[in-house]
Order: structure tokens, then C-alpha cells, then sequence
């Protein structure tokens, strides 16, 4: 027990630049309180102390802020950052290594009893703040879900999730991204470059758009070249040179 109460206060300063003793986290760090109490309730509810897993699960959320039904299954080194808000339903699994920052909700949509209703996050699984995980699937290990996001479906391993409803990337390479977050042991508030599909999709057209134009220009100056300036009758809207803006776009839509 003293282990993983250990490594708990070991991850929140790997984590946390903010946090500078371990003192300190164990003293002022709601997150660190939750994940114990919720321990002590859940094991009562293991034992079928049914009731006093439930007290010492509401008495935890009016200490911290944080509601974590007893039932719920929580793996080692699990960081609440800041915690204010979380609500953590009873069949909810999450897995070691994660991080869950304020106002997240893992959910369920189901109303009948026993059945698997809430998300199962894997290992190292970042959630931003405000985001919301509903029904009872996977979040694959790895994975990141971005701030604000409401995910209704599985997440694959090394994913991210961002939008409403939550938009699913694939894991893309990121060399500095990448060194930074291994240093870190992971990417806070599931942040990461490139991860929105809409705007990626704008920018293709973007891009596309001025690759044409610049295509016709190039064809209407060859013409020019080839049958000189004054027998080439050309329209009243054709143009001869780029006028497109790539790149004011594409910085409208975030590139």
C-alpha cells in the first residue's frame, strides 16, 4: 500500500512543475486525496460494505471536489490535475499511468443496472480539461483526449479526440512534440500539433485551389509566349497571373 501511495506522490512531481515537495502534494493536492479515499471506498465496496464505500466516496467529493463512484476502478500512478469537477461513474476503469484534469466526465448512457455503462481507459491515457467520455467502451492506451471534447466511441492506441462530437487522428509523428512529451511522461491537457481535421481538410482545399490557379496562370502565359500577346482573346475573368492567398487562408483556419 505504501508503494503505490509512494509512486502516486512520485507521478504528480513528474507531472506537476508546479508541485515542489512531496510534502506539499500530499498536504494541498486534492487529486492525491481523492485517489487515496477513493481506494479506502473501494475497497468497502469490494467487501459489500456497499454504504460506507458510498459515505466515503461523497465525503471525498465535498473534501476535493472530485466524485469518484466507489465501484470504479482506479490503476497506479493516476494524476487528478487540479480535479475540480471530475465525476467518475461505477463502471469506469481507468488504467496506470493516467491523467484526468478538471471538469472531465466518464459517463455512461445506459440506464439498466449491471451492465458495463462507463469508459475503460488504458494505460498513460491523457483527458483534457472539460472533456467528456460517455458509454461503455475502450480508450486505447496512449490515447489523448483534447479539452472540451465529447467522445461517444471507441478511441484507438495513440489517437487523439478533439470536437463535438469528438473527431478521432490518428497518431502523427511530431519530432519535438515527441521528445519533450517523453521527457515528460506525457501531454498535458492532450494538446497536440495538427488535430483538427476540419482545418486540415480546409487547407487541403486551400491548397489545392492555388495549385490550380497557378497552373491556369502558367498555361495562359505559355499561350502568351507562344501566339503573342495580341491574337490570344482571352475572357474577361481569366487571369494571367496568382491572385489566390494560400497562405492568408490556411492562417485563418489555423495552419
Amino acid at each position: 500500500m505504501f508503494n503505490r501511495i509512494r509512486s502516486d506522490i512520485q507521478c504528480i512531481l513528474d507531472r506537476d512543475p508546479a508541485a515542489r515537495s512531496a510534502w506539499e502534494v500530499v498536504t494541498c493536492y486534492p487529486g492525491f486525496h481523492a485517489v487515496v479515499m477513493h481506494r479506502l471506498a473501494h475497497a468497502c465496496w469490494c467487501f459489500e460494505f456497499k454504504w460506507l464505500g458510498r459515505f466515503i466516496s461523497n465525503f471525498s467529493r465535498f473534501f476535493t471536489g472530485i466524485e469518484v463512484h466507489p465501484g470504479a476502478q482506479i490503476g497506479q500512478r493516476v494524476f487528478f490535475d487540479h480535479g475540480t469537477g471530475i465525476v467518475i461513474g461505477e463502471t469506469a476503469v481507468i488504467g496506470d499511468g493516467c491523467t484526468v484534469y478538471h471538469g472531465v466526465t466518464l459517463g455512461g448512457t445506459a440506464l439498466y443496472k449491471g451492465a458495463k455503462r462507463h469508459p475503460t481507459l488504458g494505460a498513460d491515457v491523457v483527458v483534457g480539461a472539460g472533456a467528456k467520455v460517455l458509454g461503455g467502451f475502450l480508450v486505447g492506451d496512449g490515447a489523448k483526449i483534447g479539452s472540451n471534447a465529447v467522445v461517444t466511441k471507441p478511441v484507438p492506441a495513440g489517437a487523439t479526440a478533439v470536437g463535438n462530437p469528438a473527431r478521432i487522428i490518428e497518431a502523427q509523428a511530431d519530432v519535438k512534440r515527441e521528445a519533450t512529451a517523453s521527457k515528460m511522461g506525457f501531454s498535458a491537457y492532450g494538446v497536440t500539433q495538427n488535430d483538427d481535421p476540419l482545418s486540415q481538410a480546409l487547407r487541403g482545399l486551400i491548397d489545392n485551389a492555388a495549385g490550380q490557379e497557378h497552373q491556369i496562370a502558367m498555361l495562359w502565359q505559355a499561350l502568351e509566349k507562344m501566339t503573342g500577346a495580341q491574337t490570344v482573346q482571352m475572357p474577361g475573368d481569366a487571369a494571367k497571373t496568382e491572385t489566390f492567398e494560400a497562405d492568408r487562408l490556411n492562417q485563418l483556419v489555423g495552419k
